[in-house]
């Protein structure tokens, strides 16, 4: 189980549960609710109770470990952290890029199965050229960092600056991580807390009130170098500090949703997100 059974959070909960029925009791018991013939039932009402209690604790345990879904607020906005299909989202749908924004989709450049391989074999509703095109004739000089990278294995050249978008249709391309020398995707922990910061920015000048659906960034073939073995809730805790402290509001309805892939929703203690609501 992922949520431990003494969990602080579940004991908080089960405490407002056992604040009301202690309340209730002691209501009764004080004021004599009761006539003096039922006195004798009142002690086996008490074993039902504290029976009761026993469910109750168990039941907020067990849910906490099953939690698929929790909506929070931060600031003002609503976030929304579920597990879920990201294309199926409503508003713009966020797709991780590499900074070259490469759309070869040859398992060496791009996997079939990371998400912007998916985007475009599955979701690219014209063909690739088409997407490339639109790429160069909206590129900003100053979302360039090199015009001309020598790329020994292939792709393209134009190298961006990480957190650079573009809006195509119903999607937001953003270049988030860097290719090394063999195309593996690879960031420092600064460099993605940069990402990020300046990525939350960006979004806030072209969501357009609408809702906007991300993936946990980094939950993937990206390297967070010198974190090797950092887990998803981890990256998903960064994602949401970096939230908070941006310049980036949803005003009602639209909303921000992380969406986590189903295989690893188990992994990670929603639960606590809710029940601390964010005291990061």
């Amino acid at each position: 189980m992922k949520v431990n059974f003494f969990n602080k959070g579940v004991r908080n909960k089960f405490w407002v549960y056992f604040s009301v029925i202690s309340g209730i009791l002691s209501f009764i018991l004080l004021f004599n609710v009761f006539p003096e013939d039922y006195k004798d039932y009142l002690k086996c009402f008490g074993y039902i109770i504290f029976i009761l209690l026993i469910f109750v604790y168990f039941a907020i345990w067990i849910r906490a470990n099953y939690l698929t879904n929790v909506k929070i607020d931060i600031d003002g906005s609503t976030v929304i952290i579920k597990s879920g299909d990201l294309f199926s989202e409503d508003g713009f749908k966020v797709i991780p890029f590499n900074e070259y924004f490469d759309t070869i989709v040859d398992e060496n450049i791009i996997a079939s199965s990371s998400l912007n391989g998916i985007y475009i074999n599955n979701h690219l509703t014209t063909n690739v050229q088409d997407l490339d095109d639109f790429i160069i004739q909206k590129t900003d000089n100053d979302d360039v960092e090199d015009a001309n990278v020598n790329r020994k294995l292939g792709g393209k050249a134009l190298k961006y600056k990480l957190s650079t978008i573009f809006v195509f249709n119903n999607f937001i391309l953003t270049a988030f991580s860097k290719f090394d020398s063999h195309n593996k995707a690879v960031l420092t922990m600064p460099e993605y807390i940069e990402f990020l910061i300046n990525f939350w920015d960006r979004v806030n000048r072209v969501y357009a009130q609408k809702s906007v659906s991300v993936p946990i960034f980094g939950s993937g073939i990206t390297r967070i170098k010198e974190h090797k073995n950092i887990r998803d809730e981890d990256l998903l805790k960064i994602m949401l500090w970096t939230f908070r402290l941006s310049e980036m509001k949803f005003k009602h309805p639209a909303k921000l949703s992380i969406i986590i892939h189903k295989d690893k929703i188990g992994k990670i203690d929603l639960f606590n997100f809710k029940s601390t609501e964010l005291g990061l």
